[in-house]
């Protein structure tokens, strides 16, 4: 995978708004859109930080209503570049590796890990359930893929889905008068030992690195990230640093979504929660 592939660039915008982790809470993601669509300006862009799958009870509506909101935001305001970018976060990596658990090592392990991270909400979403996924795991390999095989029938089945997921994007960076590193836009956390290049997935599971930032990284501004591992229920919402912003209000653990809008040099300038 490239990286045009793995990075979007948002090379035009105006102002960026930011979009905490959803998982699958489709009643708060609507009510956020409905409070966010008045408030768009001309220029503005859209960053859905990730986690949008997992955990809640209403994973497919949740990503039926993302995707309507993108269609309305690009016929809005058309253009080449894409003004909306969903990034890839903890949940959809691993629903893409659970998709692959046949090649796991250690499959029940690998599976149980993910049944504990709020994985078996997708399962459910897509036919299945955890209590399948664990007699499959110990039914064998052939056993396996054929489930696997089902579940990729099952996200084809639903338009769109496939192309959703084939869409995400690991990171997402903003640029000011043509210049990249304003602002980074993530769905964890990085490694800041790290260029942006080799982070890997450490976007997703190298939270402890972003609360050490105590300078910008690689020349951003402010890096934003939209899940907190660790202090999700009765998560504070939005907590800004001199060099980061958290975008967690405790969504799909009781708590709302939350939104916040930035400007190019990074100022928090409007926020939302629902």
């Amino acid at each position: 995978m490239s990286d045009q592939e793995k990075f979007a660039v948002l090379s035009a915008a105006r102002r960026v708004w930011a979009v905490g982790s959803i998982h699958g809470e489709r009643e708060r993601l609507e009510a956020l859109h409905d409070a966010l669509w008045p408030r768009l300006e001309a220029g503005d862009h859209l960053v859905y930080l990730g986690n949008v799958l997992g955990r809640g009870t209403d994973v497919l509506g949740t990503i039926n209503e993302l995707l309507a909101f993108r269609c309305g935001v690009m016929a809005r305001e058309p253009a080449e570049a894409p003004h909306v970018v969903i990034l890839r976060g903890g949940q959809e990596e691993m629903w893409q590796k659970l998709l692959q658990l046949q090649f796991a090592t250690d499959p029940r392990g690998v599976l149980n890990w993910m049944l504990a991270q709020g994985v078996g909400a997708t399962l459910s979403a897509y036919g299945s359930s955890a209590e399948e996924a664990l007699q499959r795991v110990r039914g064998g390999a052939v056993g396996l893929t054929r489930w696997t095989q089902d579940l990729r029938r099952a996200m084809q089945a639903r338009e769109g889905h496939v192309a959703f997921m084939a869409a995400l994007r690991r990171a997402c960076m903003a640029a000011l008068d043509g210049r990249h590193g304003t602002l980074l836009f993530v769905n964890a956390g990085l490694d800041p030992t790290r260029p942006l290049e080799a982070q890997r997935d450490s976007f997703w599971w190298s939270s402890g690195g972003f609360g050490r930032l105590s300078e910008p990284y690689a020349g951003f501004a402010r890096v934003v990230r939209g899940f907190a591992p660790g202090r999700e229920e009765g998560a504070p919402g939005i907590v800004e640093t001199d060099h980061t912003v958290t975008i967690d209000a405790g969504c799909g653990f009781g708590g709302p979504l939350a939104a916040a809008c930035f400007t190019l040099d990074g100022a928090l300038v409007d926020r939302i929660e629902a």
